[in-house]
């Protein structure tokens, strides 16, 4: 019977802690969303097209191989070069 209890406990703490995390990691991703689009105001439609390229393409190279780095990083390069050459700048 302590065994039960000591484990309840120890759940309870940990449900706090699991809770409190997502409530911050919440919060981090607001402040890194508003942050990230108060950071693209002053970009050239080329500059947000490579941003937008690198991300896809990260994503994209981290779904195709499974989470490796390497994978992501190239999607990443790629994408990123995609997005740089979709529309080139008018002189």
């Amino acid at each position: 019977m302590i065994f039960v209890k000591i484990s309840n406990s120890y759940f309870l703490s940990q449900g706090f802690a699991i809770k409190k995390r997502n409530k911050t990691l919440r919060y981090s991703l607001a402040i890194l969303f508003i942050s990230s689009l108060v950071g693209c105001s002053g970009m050239s439609n080329r500059d947000k097209n490579t941003a937008i390229g690198a991300g896809v393409g990260a994503t994209a190279g981290a779904v195709i191989t499974g989470g490796s780095a390497i994978g992501t990083v190239g999607g990443a390069v790629v994408g990123g070069a995609i997005g740089n050459q979709v529309e080139k700048d008018k002189k």
